[in-house]
């Protein structure tokens, strides 16, 4: 198993894992994503940055992660998404991807990390328990959409 930087020769792949991920969520008609706007979003704009995982050379999981702010507490990073294909977990791939985006947290001293989970997602749930995630049952998600 290899973790590094993604590249932007990784751009399809990352996006074929979004669309795994979005599959398993139950939710693939909401993927509007492209490989050309993906690219340009992590090596362009730099809006996000990626980890992915590796093994004999096949990407198999992805960690992307980007810069938010707290009011309260300064720079925090926030976890967009975490996945691993299905036939890869439970191998320690998932662990090694989070712990990467913990160590860039670290590295770069922010007072947070932050990340949402799926209510009815309970191996996530117990994945990020055992890693002594506080999982807050408190806050609500709001959002607006904007179509292009």
């Amino acid at each position: 198993m290899l973790i590094r930087a993604a590249e932007p020769k990784d751009t399809a792949r990352i996006l074929d894992l979004i669309k795994g991920l979005a599959e398993y969520e139950k939710d693939l008609p909401a993927v509007k994503n492209t490989t050309a706007k993906l690219h340009d979003d992590l090596f362009v704009h730099n809006h996000c940055e990626a980890f992915v995982g590796l093994v004999k050379d096949e990407i198999i999981g992805f960690a992307l992660y980007y810069t938010s702010y707290s009011t309260w507490k300064g720079p925090c990073i926030y976890l967009e998404d975490l996945y691993v294909e299905p036939k890869h977990r439970n191998t320690g791939m998932g662990s090694k991807l989070f712990d990467h985006v913990v160590n860039v947290a670290k590295e770069r001293k922010v007072s947070r990390m932050d990340w949402q989970i799926i209510d009815w997602n309970e191996p996530a749930i117990d994945f990020y328990k055992r890693k002594n995630a506080v999982i807050d049952d408190e806050w609500l998600n709001g959002r607006l959409f904007f179509e292009e």
